[in-house]
């Protein structure tokens, strides 16, 4: 369980133990392209990313850590593959922390040097396994692609960075199968006092694969399992940190930030629902506040629908209402019910009595 997980220091943030869950991302620019990943990585930050990946591919993409440290405020990691020279020399420019799986970064030799460098360096490596590079001997032994096998895979590499000296690790085990997933994760905190980080890898596009990471996620942090994660989403990765941080809203391990409650349309609707709510939502998208709002189809039900809600707008007939905690504050023009919102946000001082 999260309190139980070691602590582990990256950059100047603090996973496992009990701290918050911090959410994390992976850059989609060419990390050789300096510019455009800090561009990239500024944005995610604003949008509340709290430690960023960015693919290691090159030597020059290694080199590059060196300018990109110098321009982002959260800490970097350096995900790498094959080859061992990539990751000592990310290290050396300034990686955080470094993402490698050990099965496939050559002998243990190598695996070694990295390692070394690491421990000098006092730079924690993040183990990662995933269902689709299971070694061939486990898939023999488990019958397939199990989460036994992928628990095992990830233990055995752990054990052999343990064994080389070092135990500034966390473990990351990931699948694009939702349940599969989810029972690896439950079989490795049972094993393991390290801190896990949580995805569903693979996971697809916006829809599909903002559904698969909730359901996934959702499973396995309400067990109290998990100590940062990632939702994988083909798409623009600042949509997701919005949803990283909607999850863990949704599931009360994290405050802050506005909630956007809405009901569904209906017969009843005579606004635009669907785009009042999506502009709502844009508004209230970075505002430091902590509270929900509704945005309501029906000014006869809308407001005792939504008395949970600290302020709210429900549309009518050409006109709408203001409302508080269930309580009409005024009634005016339909077309006034944004800004009279938006003003009522930038007014907000606290909790609603």
């Amino acid at each position: 369980m999260r309190e139980h997980t070691k602590t582990i220091q990256i950059g100047d943030r603090v996973v496992g133990g009990g701290n918050p869950i911090l959410i994390q991302s992976m850059t989609n620019t060419r990390t050789e392209d300096v510019k455009a990943t800090v561009d990239q990585i500024q944005r995610l930050t604003k949008a509340g990313c709290d430690i960023i990946r960015c693919a290691v591919p090159t030597m020059k993409a290694a080199l590059a850590f060196a300018e990109i440290k110098k321009e982002i405020t959260i800490p970097l990691v350096a995900d790498i593959h094959f080859d061992y020279r990539l990751a000592i020399a990310a290290m050396e420019n300034g990686a955080d922390k470094i993402r490698i799986n050990p099965g496939n970064i050559g002998s243990p030799d190598r695996v070694k040097a990295v390692v070394d460098v690491a421990k000098d360096r006092k730079i924690p490596i993040r183990v990662g396994v995933n269902s689709g590079s299971l070694e061939k001997e486990l898939v023999q032994k488990y019958h397939g692609v199990t989460a036994e096998g992928i628990v095992e895979s990830a233990l055995d590499k752990v054990h052999m960075i343990e064994d080389m000296g070092y135990d500034q690790l966390v473990i990351s085990i990931k699948s694009s199968d939702v349940l599969m997933c989810a029972r690896a994760h439950e079989l490795i905190s049972e094993r393991t006092s390290y801190p896990l980080h949580v995805g569903i890898t693979e996971s697809g596009t916006l829809l599909s694969g903002n559904i698969k990471s909730a359901l996934g996620l959702g499973i396995i942090l309400y067990q109290g399992i998990g100590d940062t994660i990632r939702v994988s989403l083909t798409g623009d990765p600042v949509e997701e940190v919005k949803s990283a941080k909607l999850i863990l809203r949704t599931l009360g391990l994290r405050k802050g930030g506005v909630e956007v409650v809405s009901c569904p349309t209906c017969g009843r609707t005579k606004i635009d629902l669907i785009g009042l709510a999506n502009q709502v939502e844009e508004m209230v998208a970075e505002l430091p506040l902590d509270l929900k709002v509704a945005v309501m189809g029906c000014v006869v039900n809308g407001p005792g629908e939504a008395k949970e809600a600290d302020i709210g707008i429900a549309g009518g007939i050409g006109e709408g209402l203001l409302f508080k905690k269930g309580e009409i504050v005024k009634k005016l023009p339909e077309s006034e019910l944004l800004e009279a919102l938006r003003q009522e946000l930038s007014d907000y001082k606290g909790p609603v009595e």
